[in-house]
């Protein structure tokens, strides 16, 4: 779980340019609330999950699984995984 976790805060960090020295990102921050994603952000980031990990991420997914952290997500994708 914690090498998912380090992967997809790599990406994020990456993707939506989040400096290194950023005291709110980590695993836990709303990613949303805090305005790291967008709503275009977060369709990029499904899409890159799916592609990455070879899941499908579909629209009952998503009002059924909290997906706001980083952990949140990472939690989704390891049970998608494990299915």
């Amino acid at each position: 779980m914690e090498q998912l976790i380090h992967e997809l805060e790599d990406h994020i960090r990456e993707r939506y340019e989040i400096e290194e020295d950023d005291d709110d990102f980590d695993a836990d921050v709303h990613l949303f609330d805090y305005g790291y994603i967008d709503s275009i952000g977060a369709t990029a980031l499904i899409a890159h999950i799916e592609k990455t990990y070879s899941i499908t991420i579909t629209q009952q997914d998503l009002m059924l699984h909290p997906m706001n952290t980083v952990r949140e997500i990472a939690t989704f994708v390891q049970s998608k995984i494990a299915r």
